[in-house]
C-alpha cells in the first residue's frame, strides 16, 4: 500500500525506474499515458516494428515531440527522454533498462523477448497473456533461474484477479472461485471478424472509423481470449478448471455467491477452486442487471458460525446458507495501470501475478471443417477458438496449445468441435517457442506420463 511514497522516494533520490517497452499498439500506449504523471519512472526506450507508429501513438496520448526527440538510448538515459527505434535487442541489452514491458501482443514474439530480457538480466512485465498461457510456467522457471522477476501485468484481468485471490486468502477465506465476466452466448463460438460487430452491436463503418481489430475484438467475444486469461490466473494461482473447460454461467454481481458455488449445494461449480467466467447476459439474450461484464470476482468462504454471523453484521451479500459471499472490481482500466506491476516488480521484487504450475491450458478447438493443406489463422480467426483445459488433459491429447495455432499448415483434416492436437500441423520444430513450449510440456509430466 505504499508504493506511490517509494516511487516519491525514487524521483527525490534521482534513481527513477528505468523501463524499455516493447510494442506501443493500444494497450503499450495507455500505459505510455501514464508515465509522465508517475514520479520515479522513466520511459527510457520504445521497440516498435514501426517507430513511426510509435511516435504517432506518443502524439495520441499527448506526449510533446521534446519528450521522445532523443537521438540514441544513451541519449535518452542522459537527457531522461525517451528513445524510438525498432531494434529491441539494443533495448533488452542496455545495462540500464531494467524492466522490460512486453505489449506487442503476439505471443511467439513475446517468449523470445522475454527470454532475451532473462539472459540480460531484466525483470519482464508481460502484457501478452498469450504468451503467459503458452508456456507461462516456464517463463517463470527461467526468470527464476536468471534472478530477475516474471510478472503478469496489472491492469488487464488476469493480475486483477490474482489480486483479489491473494486478497481473500491472505485474510484467512479459502477461495471457493474466481474469474471474470463476459458477455456471452453459446454461439459466439462460432463468431468470426465477419460476424462480430453484429454482435457488439457496432457496424462495420462504425468499427473502421474507431480503428477497431475485428480479429482481435473476436478473439474476446468468441472465447478464445477469456480461455487464455483463464489458463493464466490458474497456472498463477492454483486454481483449477472444470473437465469440460469455461461454462460461462450467466449471474449479476449479487447472485455470484449462489452461483459460483458447488453444483452439490445449488450452484454451477464443478469442484471447490475453480477458475470461472460469467456471463452478462441470460441464455435467452436479455441483458442482465448489474452485471460483471467489465470486471473481476472473487467467491470466498466462511468457515465458521461466527465468520458468517460477521457476514450478516456488516452487510455482506451472501447465498442463502450465509456461507459463501463475494468480493469484486466492476472495472477494469486496462493499460493505463500497468504501472502497478512497474512499481512491485521494480520496487518490492514482486510480481503482480506469475506462474506456479502447469495447471491448465488454452488449445485450439475446430470452429469448423478444417481440411488439410489449410494455414490455421489464430485466435479470433475463422477457423480455431480457444479453449480451457486441464494441463493434464491437455498432455494426454497431445493438444495443440492456441498460441501455435496460427500460420501453421494443416496436415490432418479436422471436424467442426474437436480440439487440434500438435500430430494435426507441420509445425517448425526449431522455432524457439515450439522448443520452449516442447520443453515445458517434458518438465510437468507426472511421473506415470513420463512412464507411457
Amino acid at each position: 500500500m505504499n508504493l506511490f511514497a517509494k516511487l516519491q522516494e525514487r524521483e527525490a533520490q534521482g534513481r527513477p525506474l528505468r523501463v524499455g517497452i516493447i510494442g506501443a499498439g493500444k494497450f503499450g500506449a495507455m500505459y505510455i499515458a501514464q508515465v509522465p504523471r508517475t514520479p520515479g519512472v522513466h520511459l527510457a526506450g520504445i521497440a516498435d516494428l514501426s517507430p513511426a507508429n510509435a511516435r504517432a501513438s506518443l502524439e495520441r496520448v499527448g506526449w510533446k515531440p521534446e519528450q521522445y526527440a532523443a537521438a540514441s538510448l544513451d541519449a535518452a538515459l542522459k537527457e531522461r527522454r525517451t528513445h524510438i527505434s525498432d531494434d529491441w535487442n539494443a533495448l533488452v541489452a542496455h545495462p540500464a533498462v531494467e524492466i522490460v514491458v512486453e505489449a506487442t501482443g503476439n505471443p511467439i514474439a513475446a517468449v523470445e523477448h522475454a527470454l532475451a530480457a532473462f539472459r540480460n538480466g531484466k525483470h519482464v512485465v508481460m502484457v501478452t497473456v498469450e504468451a503467459d498461457a503458452f508456456c507461462g510456467p516456464l517463463l517463470a522457471k527461467r526468470a527464476k533461474e536468471a534472478g530477475v522477476v516474471y510478472s503478469l501485468a496489472y491492469g488487464d484481468q488476469p493480475a486483477i484477479i490474482c489480486d483479489l485471490v491473494d486478497w481473500a486468502r491472505a485474510a484467512g477465506f479459502p477461495v471457493v472461485a474466481a474469474g471474470r465476466g463476459h458477455k456471452w452466448l453459446p454461439h459466439f463460438a462460432q463468431s468470426t471478424p465477419e460476424t462480430v460487430w453484429g454482435y457488439y452491436g457496432l457496424t462495420p463503418e462504425q468499427a473502421r472509423v474507431g480503428g477497431l481489430n475485428p480479429k482481435m475484438f473476436n478473439s474476446f467475444l468468441d472465447g478464445s481470449k477469456p480461455a487464455i486469461e483463464a489458463t493464466a490466473v490458474c497456472n498463477a494461482t492454483g486454481l483449477t478448471p472444470a473437465p469440460e473447460g469455461l461454462a460461462y454461467p450467466p449471474a449479476s454481481i449479487e447472485e455470484l455467491p449462489m452461483v459460483m458455488r458447488p453444483k452439490s449445494e445449488g450452484g454451477q461449480l464443478h469442484h471447490k477452486g475453480q477458475v470461472e467466467v460469467v456471463s452478462s447476459l441470460d441464455r435467452d439474450g436479455r441483458t442482465i442487471p448489474y452485471d460483471i461484464r467489465f470486471g473481476v470476482w472473487v467467491v470466498f468462504e466462511g468457515e465458521s458460525d461466527y465468520i458468517r454471523r460477521c457476514f450478516t453484521e456488516y452487510g455482506v451479500r451472501t447465498d442463502p446458507s450465509g456461507r459463501y459471499a463475494a468480493m469484486y472490481k466492476r472495472w477494469h482500466l486496462i493499460g493505463l495501470e500497468v504501472g502497478i506491476s512497474v512499481a512491485s516488480v521494480g520496487l518490492r521484487g514482486e510480481p503482480t501475478g506469475c506462474a506456479t504450475g502447469f495447471r491448465a491450458d488454452a488449445v485450439a478447438s475446430a470452429k469448423r471443417d478444417l481440411k488439410a493443406g489449410e494455414i490455421l489463422d489464430g485466435e479470433g480467426g475463422y477457423m480455431v477458438v480457444g479453449r480451457l483445459m486441464p494441463a493434464e488433459d491437455s498432455l494426454r491429447a497431445g493438444a495443440l496449445p492456441l498460441g501455435l495455432a496460427q500460420q501453421v499448415k494443416l496436415v490432418n483434416p479436422v471436424k467442426a468441435g474437436r480440439v487440434l492436437c500438435w500430430a494435426d500441423v507441420a509445425h517448425d520444430a526449431g522455432a524457439e517457442a515450439v522448443r520452449v513450449r516442447r520443453e515445458m510440456e517434458s518438465a510437468f509430466l507426472s511421473p506415470k506420463q513420463r512412464a507411457a
